[in-house]
């Protein structure tokens, strides 16, 4: 199997992985809360649509919060087996790993600290209903910043061998 390919497949892992751990953690929390309406599909994306008008502001805020977090614990068990994972025999997981790793880390604290007011309020929207906009980004920033150093620290020399495969 060709590097590109590996690559490639490695990608369509992350976007899968991020979107079934993200929003399963907001379908799980309006399941447990009954609030759950439907499952939205919009172009490549999914939604979990919720009955909001029996939420009250902490439920809300939970429920936005739920798909942040689950990324975020799922960055850092990711982080923590970065050792075995890299250790795989298999480059297509170890592909996929790596992508997915970057994936849980990053793209919740970019869009919580930045682009959510570029392309609409999305799960700031009720996460801004448990703590004020700004203390959230800048949170979510500093979270992002955290990120990143642990990718370059801990990540990238895990999968320095590995990277040069995938």
């Amino acid at each position: 199997m060709s590097k590109r390919t590996r690559q490639y497949i490695g990608i369509v892992a992350a976007i899968l992985a991020y979107y079934i751990i993200h929003e399963g953690a907001h379908l799980i929390t309006a399941l447990i809360s009954n609030t759950f309406r439907q499952i939205n599909f919009m172009g490549i994306g999914i939604q979990i649509d919720v009955y909001a008008e029996e939420m009250n502001n902490v439920q809300m805020g939970v429920f936005c919060l739920a798909g942040t977090v689950s990324t975020l614990i799922a960055a850092w068990l990711l982080i923590a087996f970065r050792g075995k994972i890299s250790s795989s025999k298999s480059p297509v997981f170890r592909a996929a790993a790596y992508y997915t790793t970057a994936a849980m880390m990053f793209i919740d604290p970019l869009y919580l600290s930045v682009l959510c007011s570029l392309f609409g309020g999305g799960d700031m929207n009720g996460i801004s209903l448990l703590l004020p906009i700004l203390a959230a980004r800048i949170l979510f920033g500093i979270i992002g910043l955290l990120h990143i150093f642990a990718f370059v620290k801990l990540v990238l020399p895990a999968y320095q061998k590995a990277i040069k495969e995938i």
